[in-house]
């Protein structure tokens, strides 16, 4: 649970399209906007290293304080990135006060290994990275720890995660957290069928190459056995 609240020292922008962006970006800084709570949207740019390095973090509330202006409690609402999908080229705040409850994606941190997934043959997987919470933004945590040490059979689901008290889980609580696949077994079964479909095949093409080859030999022999006849 962190209730770390970074100060950003913030620019307001006089100018907007992805040329005057790509110059800000080009200085270090990143173009960003901050709305919400009924107030004129503010355009602005943030320094990137620090907002991108507390991002990493798993933080996700801000204040941030304005040239000239009092400070702002802000959480970042949504990330764009680049077409290439690596680099963050602008950032959504949204003005929230710390007792207001409000839906976000927090990162899953998954420890240990459960007991199924300790037999040969058998690999671990995550489904997925990121788990949609609700819950009071004072409250948001950094992360969720999910030990897996503790985890019953081959599968966890979203139903069965202990949140911390006052975060409750927005996703499907049937949907897989993590799950344990028996590859071995798998490729062998795998083998098995296709083998045994394979094998008829060559089987029946062998007796029906041998039924062609005996069908031409009487028809060979018996214009011989006609001919001794007379």
């Amino acid at each position: 649970m962190s209730h770390e609240v970074p100060v950003l020292e913030v620019k307001p922008r006089d100018r907007m399209g992805s040329r005057y962006s790509k110059r800000l970006r080009a200085t270090g800084r990143l173009p960003a906007i901050i709305y919400g709570h009924g107030t004129k949207p503010t355009a602005i740019c943030v320094e990137a290293k620090g907002v991108l390095s507390a991002l990493k973090r798993g933080l996700h509330v801000f204040e941030l304080c304005l040239e000239g202006g009092a400070k702002e409690t802000c959480l970042v609402k949504d990330l764009q990135f680049g077409w290439l999908g690596d680099d963050v080229v602008h950032i959504d705040f949204t003005r929230v006060n710390l007792d207001e409850e409000v839906t976000v994606s927090v990162g899953l941190h998954f420890i240990g290994v459960p007991e199924a997934a300790k037999k040969i043959g058998s690999v671990l997987t995550h489904d997925i990275a990121e788990l949609q919470v609700r819950c009071k933004v004072r409250d948001i945590p950094e992360s969720i720890r999910i030990d897996l040490t503790h985890m019953a059979g081959d599968l966890m689901q979203v139903s069965e995660l202990k949140l911390p008290p006052g975060v409750t889980a927005m996703s499907n609580p049937h949907a897989a957290l993590a799950r344990v696949v028996v590859v071995l077994e798998e490729a062998a079964g795998e083998a098995a069928t296709a083998t045994a479909t394979a094998e008829p095949e060559v089987l029946t093409a062998k007796k029906e190459e041998g039924a062609v080859a005996g069908a031409d030999d009487k028809k060979k022999a018996a214009p011989a056995a006609e001919e001794k006849k007379k």
